[in-house]
């Protein structure tokens, strides 16, 4: 084991935990427990708002699994990434303002309150909650097999140990700190991955001589890798255009990105958290999918694509500086797993329990501590689920992240964007459009995930939004109890 690689992210590992005990406040009721664990009590600025965002959407898919899918692409595949730079400009852009402004009418603290509060119905709240859980539960176990690679091949650990590492080290800190923990990490890493990006991009094309010499060397391997239609023309002109829709488009609908739309403190906080979050993730997507492209030229055989990254670092990083950029993918896994952590948190505690389990413990006067406690087991219960399920890692972590995300989006966007911007949405219409949504998703992803060569997301959203309206216009609004 190399102690110049290992020193660098025990330090790094220590200054997260400084954050997430410097990020605990008094809780001195259930409220301000509630508030501040899930939302950091609303208090984001324009900067934090922007690296959260970017650092929460940028994960092991962008930092492990892209550069992997672009080393065994090509450059199409870093193309096909780059259609990525508008994600946190839409997700603020659309849900920003009106998402902040419902959220604070109804002290709304998760993304499950705003839906209860506009289609007043516990069927959408309890669908959207299990969804969540279990569309969370698969793109955390990527989180940590990407963390796991990562360190396995940086480190010389086992890929045994470097999960069980990162995974105590993500459920601790999180647990301890809550959101404002959450969010105040975000902001060094998404330094970090910056930092990184830079450093491992500078490395690529020192190593091979240029430029000119590295696509040289991917035409000598394969010609089809500097076509934009990738080996095989996998990347085909429909597939790519409907990849927009996942990837992009469909952020909007991403739970655990549109929750931040709810925690900035004024418009100014959103209007340049929009500036700088795009810029950042064009800069991101940009730089590691092309370090993994090129960087096949340097190394063109490797057993798993998704150990390209790592790889490269220890290949064209002098020890040390490997292991102080180490921080850079592992800052981009870190901070999307502690925000799922969070939000799953928030589903199992806030929306299930306390609303349909045990509603009494609200008027309890010990609540904060119960609470806390609560989210505590909560959090480590859910860690331990996922560390087992990562013990068996598929072969490209990729698609699996792809597949949750497109599950998601098929359950959440439209009752998110149509409920914020239709008044005739109805619960009725949620309820049918994530239901038709879910299941046409599923369906298609395991009979016909290729359908007129379109990726699978296309005509489940365009099934969800027909349901939607249909559905909504046949069963307006009624009142309903939680």
């Amino acid at each position: 084991m190399n102690s110049e690689l290992i020193i660098p992210l025990v330090i790094y590992l220590v200054i997260v935990f400084a954050f997430a005990f410097y990020s605990q406040s008094p809780r001195n009721n259930k409220q301000d427990f509630l508030s501040d664990y899930f939302l950091g009590n609303r208090s984001m600025g324009g900067f934090v708002l922007a690296m959260t965002l970017a650092a929460t959407y940028a994960s092991a898919s962008s930092f492990i699994g892209g550069p992997g899918a672009a080393y065994k692409m090509g450059l199409g595949w870093v193309l096909l990434a780059m259609i990525q730079l508008p994600a946190a400009w839409l997700t603020l852009g659309v849900l920003g303002k009106k998402f902040a402004i419902e959220a604070r009418k109804h002290n709304a603290l998760t993304l499950n309150d705003i839906l209860y509060a506009r289609y007043q119905s516990r069927a959408v709240v309890v669908l959207a909650s299990l969804t969540l859980l279990l569309a969370f539960f698969a793109i955390m176990v990527v989180q940590f097999v990407g963390a796991a690679r990562l360190l396995q091949t940086v480190t010389g650990l086992s890929y045994l140990q470097g999960l069980t590492i990162f995974a105590i080290t993500v459920g601790i800190y999180t647990t301890i700190g809550g959101f404002r923990a959450v969010v105040m990490t975000d902001a060094v890493q998404g330094v970090m991955m910056i930092i990184g990006t830079i450093a491992l991009l500078i490395g690529v094309i020192h190593a091979g001589g240029g430029l000119s010499n590295l696509v040289s060397g991917l035409h000598q391997i394969d010609p089809s890798l500097l076509s934009p239609y990738g080996p095989d023309h996998f990347l085909s002109q429909p597939f790519m255009l409907s990849f927009w829709i996942l990837v992009c488009f469909g952020v909007i609908g991403l739970p655990h990105a549109a929750v931040r739309c709810m925690s900035y403190k004024s418009s100014q906080s959103l209007h340049r958290g929009m500036i700088i979050s795009t810029a950042m993730v064009a800069f991101l997507m940009l730089g590691m999918h092309l370090s993994g492209a090129l960087g096949r030229a340097i190394v063109p055989d490797i057993a798993s694509p998704d150990q390209i990254m790592p790889t490269l670092m220890v290949t064209v990083l002098p020890p040390a500086i490997a292991g102080i950029f180490l921080a850079g993918p592992m800052a981009a896994i870190m901070s999307t797993i502690d925000s799922q952590l969070i939000q799953a948190s928030a589903t199992l505690l806030k929306d299930l329990y306390l609303n349909y389990v045990n509603p009494k413990v609200i008027d309890d006067s010990h609540a904060p501590r119960k609470l806390s406690r609560l989210s505590f087991w909560i959090t480590g219960i859910f860690s331990a689920l996922v560390f087992v399920a990562a013990t068996n890692p598929p072969e490209m972590i990729i698609w699996l992240n792809l597949l949750a995300f497109g599950g998601m989006q098929a359950v959440f966007l439209w009752p998110l964007v149509l409920g914020l911007y239709w008044k005739k949405a109805s619960a009725a219409g949620a309820l049918w459009s994530m239901l038709s949504g879910l299941i046409c998703y599923v369906s298609l992803s395991i009979i016909k995930p290729n359908l007129l060569g379109v990726h699978t997301i296309v005509p489940t959203l365009i099934v969800g939004f027909i349901t939607f309206v249909l559905a909504s216009i046949a069963r307006p609004n009624t009142e309903a109890s939680r």
